[in-house]
């Protein structure tokens, strides 16, 4: 099959073989800014909206919080198919980023200006919009800073993946900090300010760094090359085996959202948050889950290269389908702490360690770890050219689903008990990773050869850290 080369910057060459062009450092810059603006947003959000009118929120009661922080989150990832598909048909990918920052930076402001359901309503809907424009192209945009089968595209998506938690790690700390000092607002202040130095950086050096790399739409590309057509054969297979993993990915990103939802309200009510006196901020929480990324990435990275050189490295379903399972051992600690209470009583003067909440963020870290980056990377991998960001698009539109299920989870907590959630999704994430696992060999066929690691020279996974 004969695939034409993305359009690429002229730093592009042979001589880059363990190296990573700089336009990978300033895509990372600016999507470290754009994190850090959505988690801190999102480390407030159920928060703001179940205090009190007196205390600076809602008033809103937990299931509504729950339903309302679930579909948000869940159209912050539908909306990127369109974004990629406007991208790809109509301003290219660079454009689109710019379009989406700015109004990004608008929808955190709009929460910042007043506490009234009006502006809530409109900055949410602007964050929705606005990731739909962001999200899919930068990512995009990573991969084609390298040629198709370049080995090293799955390196540039760990450092890529390790800004995003850069961002997501010092988020909740600052904004959950100005929130707690000054008010809710003045936590979403802080995040449209982050946007705002994302935009800054990406306007001021991404002629630079990225050239003219995706400011055409590519499927104009596509047809000023005279490739417009039809999908091959090879393509729908590898399509097909994108759709399956988004379908999983549904599952896993369900659970994983809880941290959000469920998991931030249970730890407000019920976890021991005294430490040596000082009683930590419920937000600071989720910089549990991205300081391990931090940690752990480069590890993980390590471990895959080591297992490489030996030919053991397990191919991609494998390591998804280890990514559901740890999921599903993260909420089994949860099922512990539960019963640590006594079950589900309502006396939150009896709390469970805080050991069960970090231990539970670092099952899920390795979970994610497993799964999310290495998904980014095979989207790009088994995507068609002319569908790229169309394709990343539905890889993140199962974060939508994932988002809404979750929500409506998470907004039965109080009504069934926690630990008939938590049980339930322990059981359900193993057994939807035993069921991945098991249809490894048909997903590596209709891939051909494009997942299987045991095809690559060990000497090819060298730059894999």
């Amino acid at each position: 099959m004969t695939v034409s080369k993305p359009h690429s910057p002229s730093f592009l060459n042979s001589n880059f073989k363990m190296k990573h062009p700089k336009g990978l450092y300033l895509l990372f810059a600016t999507e470290m800014w754009e994190r850090f603006s959505y988690y801190g947003m999102r480390a407030l959000l159920v928060l703001y909206l179940t205090k009190s009118l007196i205390d600076g929120g809602f008033g809103f009661s937990n299931k509504d919080a729950s339903l309302l922080y679930g579909i948000f989150t869940g159209l912050v990832y539908f909306t990127p198919l369109f974004g990629g598909w406007i991208a790809d048909n109509i301003i290219g990918q660079r454009r689109a980023i710019t379009i989406g920052a700015i109004t990004m930076m608008c929808g955190q402001f709009c929460l910042f200006y007043e506490t009234s359901l009006f502006f809530l309503y409109l900055g949410l809907t602007l964050l929705v919009i606005g990731n739909g424009f962001f999200k899919p192209n930068i990512s995009v945009i990573v991969g084609n800073l390298y040629e198709p089968n370049d080995t090293r595209k799955d390196a540039a998506y760990t450092i890529f993946y390790m800004g995003i938690n850069i961002g997501a790690f010092f988020a909740p700390l600052l904004a959950g900090y100005f929130a707690y000092k000054y008010g809710y607002r003045y936590g979403f202040l802080v995040a449209g300010i982050g946007m705002l130095l994302g935009l800054i950086i990406y306007q001021t050096l991404g002629n630079k760094y990225l050239g003219d790399l995706c400011k055409t739409p590519q499927i104009k590309k596509n047809q000023d090359s005279n490739n417009n057509t039809p999908l091959t054969k090879e393509e729908k297979d590898r399509i097909t085996v994108i759709l399956v993993f988004v379908i999983f990915s549904i599952f896993f990103f369900a659970g994983f959202e809880q941290a959000g939802s469920s998991m931030t309200l249970y730890t407000e009510k019920y976890i021991d948050r005294n430490v040596n006196g000082y009683i930590i901020p419920t937000e600071w929480f989720q910089s549990i889950n991205p300081i391990f990324i931090v940690i752990l990435a480069p590890i993980l990275s390590m471990v895959w290269r080591t297992l490489a050189e030996k030919g053991k490295e397990p191919d991609i379903p494998t390591k998804m389908a280890m990514g559901m399972v740890l999921l599903g051992l993260g909420f089994l600690i949860l099922v512990f702490a539960v019963m640590q209470r006594g079950g589900d009583n309502t006396d939150e003067t009896i709390k469970a360690s805080i050991l069960f909440m970090i231990f539970t963020y670092l099952f899920h870290t390795l979970g994610e770890l497993c799964l999310s980056p290495i998904g980014l990377s095979m989207v790009s991998k088994l995507s068609p050219i002319k569908l790229a960001s169309l394709m990343m698009g539905c890889w993140l539109l199962s974060s939508f689903f994932a988002n809404t299920i979750g929500g409506v989870l998470a907004s039965y907590t109080d009504n069934l008990g926690a630990s008939v959630i938590f049980k339930f999704l322990c059981y359900f994430s193993i057994t939807m990773g035993l069921l991945l696992f098991s249809l490894r060999r048909w997903l590596l066929k209709k891939s051909h050869g494009l997942l299987d690691t045991s095809v690559r020279k060990p000497e090819e996974d060298n730059t894999n850290s």
